[in-house]
């Protein structure tokens, strides 16, 4: 029986399962120097392959990377979620917003969304996102969300960073919380234009 991938909505986005429309703007994504991070750039082939993996994560684990859209127009933006392919020593949270909506506060809305689902829903009682060292845009994002790296954490290949994300308890009512949700919102005002702003 096919499982059923429940729907996030925040201010701006609604996270969704990903699905064959949206294979489009992944395979852009992934067959560019945007991607390169991330094992890219891929052939047609190792795209396709990835998109499966991506759909067919949520029938195995149970929770996987949601695709983010506009709520207002419905088209994607990038990808956010949990990801624990086989050997990954932890579960992890992981993002990727596409080339042309980098930079307005998206993958920040959505992993904060989804990391809140994995912790009130799901009862994870932590996470990690492994990092390539020399991907700043990303790092920055993950110290956004109050991750810090964690030199005693198993690696995936010995080529990337743990950066280990506060637990639940961390979280609940801290001032790191309540200063994600005022830069979310942040972003969700039009007249908001950051300038030397750390990016997603």
């Amino acid at each position: 029986m096919p499982y059923r991938i429940p729907v996030i909505e925040t201010e701006r986005l609604i996270l969704r399962g990903p699905e064959p429309e949206d294979y489009p703007n992944f395979k852009h994504t992934f067959s560019s120097y945007r991607s390169r991070f991330m094992g890219g750039p891929l052939n047609g082939y190792e795209t396709w392959m990835l998109y499966a993996a991506e759909i067919g994560h949520w029938q195995i684990r149970g929770y996987g990377m949601w695709m983010i859209h506009d709520r207002a127009s419905d088209r994607t933006l990038g990808m956010a979620g949990g990801w624990k392919p086989a050997q990954w020593p932890e579960a992890e949270i992981a993002w990727i917003i596409w080339p042309d909506t980098a930079g307005r506060g998206y993958a920040l809305e959505a992993t904060h969304a989804a990391r809140g689902y994995f912790y009130d829903r799901l009862g994870w009682p932590g996470a990690v996102s492994y990092l390539d060292p020399k991907n700043l845009d990303s790092i920055r994002l993950a110290e956004r969300l109050g991750a810090r790296p964690d030199p005693e954490a198993a690696t995936v290949d010995g080529n990337d960073v743990c950066y280990r994300h506060p637990s639940p308890r961390q979280l609940s009512n801290s001032q790191l919380a309540d200063g994600i949700e005022l830069e979310i919102r942040s972003y969700q005002n039009p007249l908001f234009k950051p300038k030397g702003y750390a990016i997603d």
